[in-house]
């Protein structure tokens, strides 16, 4: 009992930072479970699907407002939703154990984890250098939203970690006078289906999900999302997603050296 409360209350926790900052749940959440001793492939495996439900909601609203590109939502998804079941399949077909593939889940988190914090930190740059370029002709910009979707498709899969920040990253630099608030509803909307898809793969291929702990964080996260939506006008979000950012950054280089 004590311990469904400690996760009900680091869903909260993170429901929070989700709500304030904007910051994905995968960069904090996955840590932090693997802080409370769940292996590495039950930590990323129930995040993946702990994302897709928490950023639904966010998907439907931006959906009503009309504030997605479908069609670069649909280039990025070619690449991530074939390597996302690749990812989980490859895992699946080579090792018998998951303790075979951990070195591979660590790595491929630390990783994640640096370049998510490196887009939170140097993200106001890339929109101001993105206001003064010009756009990437629709060809290139077409071919690299699906080879940048393939690296998701991969990398999220095995480190439930990028699929908000990195996505955005790629959206600011190819899209440059696309409005803020299409690449958040654009990012959101692939985010969802990859997170899902890739959760879905671990579920059934791997049997990484544990779904006591899934029910639990999403007890505590859905309602302090809420919350720290409505709280953050009056607290500087800014500062605080530095703070964060250089935490996953100390995280990410820990875990990218294990």
């Amino acid at each position: 009992m004590i311990d469904l409360l400690l996760y009900i209350a680091a869903g909260a926790a993170v429901g929070l930072a989700i709500g304030l900052t904007g910051v994905g749940g995968g960069s904090l959440m996955t840590p932090l479970l693997i802080l409370f001793g769940f292996p590495y492939h039950i930590a990323i495996g129930t995040d993946l699907l702990y994302a897709a439900i928490t950023k639904a909601g966010g998907m439907v609203s931006h959906a009503r407002q009309k504030t997605v590109e479908w069609r670069i939502v649909a280039f990025l998804a070619a690449g991530s939703i074939p390597a996302s079941v690749l990812t989980a399949r490859f895992l699946g077909d080579v090792f018998t154990d998951a303790s075979q593939y951990e070195s591979i889940l660590t790595h491929s988190l630390g990783i994640m984890l640096v370049l998510t914090a490196l887009v939170i930190l140097f993200r106001p740059r890339l929109e101001n250098q993105g206001l003064n370029r010009q756009m990437v002709p629709k060809k290139n910009a077409d071919a690299v939203v699906l080879f940048a979707g393939i690296f998701l498709g991969i990398f999220v899969t095995l480190s439930s970690v990028g699929a908000g920040a990195f996505g955005a990253a790629v959206l600011m630099v190819l899209y440059p006078h696309l409005k803020a608030i299409k690449i958040v509803g654009t990012d959101i909307s692939h985010a969802v289906p990859l997170t899902l898809i890739a959760g879905l793969g671990h579920l059934f291929i791997l049997g990484n999900v544990d779904f006591l702990l899934l029910f639990s964080l999403l007890v505590g996260s859905l309602p302090a999302i809420h919350l720290g939506t409505k709280l953050a006008t009056r607290i500087p979000g800014n500062l605080l997603q530095t703070g964060i950012a250089l935490l996953l950054l100390g995280m990410g280089v820990k875990f990218a050296l294990l």
